[in-house]
């Protein structure tokens, strides 16, 4: 299964580009042999400034498969079910999915409310570079649960 990260801005050379670099690239070493990745990003930019309404088409049309917001009224997961998550999909056969996530302003409602689900990083906003490595992590830490390696020990 296919993961892709699809989000709004550029995300420049820097301690937060090292990290979801780092930890796409761990994922997709772990989840290779589990039908999991690779994963890829891809970022959109607004160049004409239409707000949440143009981010969302620019992201709609990045996105590919099962859609997935990462938005503050989304759904807390656990990391373990966030593994069992993506274990269930790729088992009933999902060849893409593909997490999104908003600029400044967060995601217009039509694409939340077109979202097959939405998840929550908690009640706290985050910055969307922050958030993307947040999701990196976490997609590292599910594919390092289903392999059964020690990276998470909880």
């Amino acid at each position: 299964m296919r993961i892709h990260l699809c989000a709004v801005g550029r995300l420049r050379k820097g301690p937060e580009r090292d990290l979801v670099d780092d930890y796409l690239a761990r994922f997709d070493k772990t989840g290779r042999g589990m039908a999991l990745g690779p994963a890829r990003e891809i970022e959109v930019e607004d160049r004409k400034g239409g707000g949440q309404p143009a981010e969302a088409a620019l992201l709609r049309k990045a996105a590919t498969g099962t859609l997935c917001t990462l938005d503050e009224s989304g759904r807390a997961m656990s990391s373990p079910d966030l593994a069992a998550l993506l274990e269930k999909l790729r088992d009933t056969g999902t060849p893409d999915l593909s997490f999104v996530i908003g600029g400044a302003d967060g995601i217009a409602p039509a694409l939340l409310a077109e979202a097959d689900l939405s998840l929550s990083f908690g009640a706290m906003v985050w910055p969307h570079a922050l958030a993307r490595v947040m999701l990196a992590e976490q997609l590292y830490r599910a594919a390092s649960i289903l392999a059964g390696t020690p990276y998470h020990r909880a």
